[in-house]
């Protein structure tokens, strides 16, 4: 396989997952009668542009279907997230009724019905269907289909210029992505400002958030292999922030190269520098991670089993896309978690893609008063601690696995 940046031939493996269906390809009950599509796990290191990603097998077709079922407004710190966000950047940019915020993958619409709300024009790009219509029940307009250099470039012949452009939590999930950035620069006015949120790689590693990988994410992503890539189409990386969300994540702040004439912050260099003092544009800091991912895995089964012969009720609590790759890893089936509970009208009284696992709502929890919850969204911590405050009432413990087994 060659690198999706530089085309470099890639050889340096970071981990192996085995294999799994994908991540958010939830099972109704009709489908547990049929054979599931599973592709190997893989993720490689290029040592040309320490662009991380995984190898080719799943097409985005596949992952970013119509019944998609992953809706961000779920999530309460994710909807203050967003309000924050739009307040920012409303203030900084001096954002009015003459402006224009395009955000692509917009999801279910829960960040750009801040800029409805305050009557600053918006659209979304958004290529699923289920997504896409609750994004329209919000009032927010809505282009449904993938963005690329194409949906860029007829953008920029209608005049819908940008102001701002933001990307949460999508520069990961682009199969091609030269061509995903190149459409930034063509439709950002000549002093516009794009952001763009992913999970910052070096947590990955330092944490061993192995469970974020998944067939959704074709990369994994350094400001060193971003800043290089966002160069070579017409991107200058001008600002960055760090940030506690997805177990940390950098917000990159950047301008069209030809025109933008922002002031480059001394935060690029300090994340920079920091980086390569980790070695992330070394093989170095790639090696032992398959073991490290394998020790969470054992931990977790060890936690499950133990459980389940000292006859400790147990239920999971969110049906992440980590979480499946967490479980499918770990090969856990309904023998030793024998039920998810989520919040998702999309995803209850469906299936765990891969170990089949039932998805059920909140009642269920506060009928059964599980001994253990086991929080697959680990990230959510503290939001989901305070959420499912109840269940101390009957002496339920949280449990988390990841980057170690953690039980209180």
């Amino acid at each position: 396989m060659k690198c999706r940046h530089c085309s470099t031939l890639l050889h340096l493996p970071l981990v192996d997952l085995g294999s799994a269906p994908p991540s958010n390809a939830y099972l109704t009950e009709t489908a547990l009668r049929a054979p599931e599509k599973w592709f190997p796990l893989r993720v490689l290191v290029c040592t040309e542009c320490w662009l991380v990603q995984t190898e080719d097998f799943a097409q985005a077709g596949e992952l970013f279907d119509a019944d998609y079922a992953y809706f961000s407004g779920f999530s309460t710190s994710w909807l203050e997230h967003c309000r924050r966000y739009a307040q920012a950047m409303t203030t900084s940019l001096g954002l009015d009724a003459s402006s224009l915020v395009i955000e692509v993958a917009a999801n279910d619409g829960c960040l750009l019905a801040n800029f409805v709300e305050t009557q600053v024009p918006c659209l979304g790009i958004e290529p699923t269907a289920s997504t896409a219509a609750a994004a329209r029940a919000r009032g927010v307009p809505i282009v449904e289909e993938f963005f690329g250099t194409a949906l860029a470039t007829r953008l920029k012949a209608q005049g819908q210029l940008a102001d701002l452009t933001t990307a949460n939590n999508v520069l990961a999930h682009v199969p091609d992505i030269n061509d995903f950035v190149a459409g930034f620069a063509l439709v950002l006015k000549p002093q516009g400002v794009a952001t763009f949120e992913f999970p910052h790689l070096l947590q990955l590693l330092d944490h061993t958030q192995f469970d974020t990988i998944y067939h959704e994410h074709f990369s994994y992503l350094s400001l060193l292999a971003v800043e290089r890539i966002f160069r070579s189409y017409g991107l200058a990386v001008f600002d960055v922030e760090e940030l506690p969300t997805h177990g940390g994540s950098l917000r990159v702040f950047a301008q069209r190269a030809d025109t933008g004439a922002r002031a480059r912050s001394p935060r690029v260099r300090a994340v920079l520098d920091r980086e390569i003092a980790s070695g992330l544009a070394t093989p170095a800091p790639y090696a032992g991670f398959q073991a490290r991912t394998e020790q969470v895995k054992d931990a977790l089964l060890q936690f499950l089993i133990t459980a389940k012969r000292e006859g400790k009720s147990l239920a999971a609590y969110g049906a992440a896309a980590k979480g499946n790759t967490l479980l499918n890893f770990a090969g856990v089936r309904p023998d030793l978690v024998p039920y998810v509970v989520d919040r998702n009208p999309a995803k209850q009284a469906k299936f765990l893609p891969g170990s089949r696992i039932p998805i059920v709502d909140e009642a269920r929890l506060r009928e059964l008063q599980p001994a253990y919850i086991l929080l697959l969204p680990w990230n959510l911590r503290p939001e989901l601690v305070q959420q499912l405050a109840y269940a101390r009432a009957w002496g339920a413990k949280f449990v988390t696995a990841i980057p170690t087994i953690a039980v209180d």
